[in-house]
């Protein structure tokens, strides 16, 4: 394969933990493109209750969980991308960071209102019950001792347990992590 001739979709999410909708979203790019590109978004916060992963952790999780899944790691592509605050730049910033892509994958309306804008073609992926596999109620179960772990893939969840995520989340929950941000 050439090149010029790779396709390449793009999924967009912040990944806070990866969890088995996540995982059903790459398959459904890998089954229609040459390569997956994973932005991840929000790279540059991590501690807090709805960032309590960092980057590096993230694409710890991304890759365990593909490498469980049997994907081949070299249709991968994974890229930090962080906020800026002001969304029309996020778009570039995001376009320079990544490599040509045909089709930006995200559920998100705001994300896919900013790079329809800017002339990207969007589509939503087909995740996996989205009321279910939902990464704020994710954290939210590590938070309160619920059943969190039957959401993510298996190696995400030995991953998360090893590098304490589950305190870091019950303790962000609880603090004002986010006032030492301003």
């Amino acid at each position: 394969m050439s090149r010029t001739t790779v396709r390449r979709g793009l999924l967009i999410g912040r990944f806070q933990p990866f969890h088995i909708g996540h995982l059903s979203a790459i398959r459904e790019i890998l089954s229609g493109f040459d390569e997956a590109i994973i932005a991840i978004g929000s790279s540059q916060f991590s501690h807090t209750f709805d960032n309590p992963f960092t980057a590096g952790e993230r694409i710890e999780m991304i890759r365990l969980a593909l490498r469980e899944d049997g994907q081949d790691l070299s249709r991968i592509i994974t890229v930090s991308i962080p906020d800026i605050g002001e969304h029309r730049l996020w778009v570039a910033r995001l376009t320079s960071m990544c490599p040509r892509f045909e089709v930006a994958y995200t559920n998100n309306p705001f994300v896919k209102l900013l790079l329809e804008e800017q002339g990207i073609n969007t589509r939503e992926a087909e995740l996996y019950n989205r009321e279910v596999f939902n990464a704020t109620r994710i954290r939210t179960l590590m938070a309160e001792g619920g059943n969190w772990k039957k959401l993510v893939p298996k190696s995400v969840g030995d991953y998360i347990e090893e590098i304490g995520g589950v305190e870091r989340v019950r303790i962000a929950k609880g603090s004002a992590t986010s006032t030492l941000l301003r």
